[in-house]
């Protein structure tokens, strides 16, 4: 399995809001913090609040904060809601499919019930498991020495 870029980005997005508490966060913050495009990190907060995940404040003072508490936030839902589909072989799209065993393959019971197995398991973590589990502080990774401040 693997995740597309926006739902990745989409899972970076929440984390740092998770670790950010209650601060309205502007999108330019976020995509200096991880080093990832402002234009894509737009659409993907776009797509959050679409979802009810974030709470978009527009205007030159605005930004993004998380719209639910972190518990209260499934890793599982996000990523349902962030990936475009989970076609991870040909033949789970039907529009598309030209491999000429699917109707006798046994392949792709086994693999549905693999991404079944997959979601599952996100299902069963928040976004407060996940800065629970983290073995620093992840606000750490964030902070930046002041703009006047000396590194030695």
């Amino acid at each position: 399995m693997h995740l597309t870029l926006h739902a990745d980005y989409a899972l970076r997005v929440l984390l740092y809001l998770a670790a950010n508490p209650g601060r309205v966060v502007s999108t330019a913050e976020v995509s200096d913090a991880y080093g990832i495009s402002k234009h894509h990190l737009v659409r993907v907060v776009q797509g959050l609040g679409r979802h009810g995940f974030v709470e978009v404040r527009p205007g030159r003072s605005g930004g993004v904060l998380l719209a639910r508490s972190p518990e209260q936030i499934s890793v599982g839902q996000v990523v349902r809601h962030m990936e475009p589909d989970f076609h991870i072989v040909e033949c789970f799209d039907a529009q598309t499919n030209t491999c000429p065993i699917t109707p006798a393959c046994g392949l792709i019971g086994v693999l549905s019930e693999a991404m079944k197995a997959f979601l599952a398991t996100l299902d069963k973590y928040t976004l407060e498991d996940l800065l629970r589990r983290s073995p620093r502080k992840l606000s750490n990774y964030f902070l930046k020495p002041a703009p006047d401040a000396k590194v030695g």
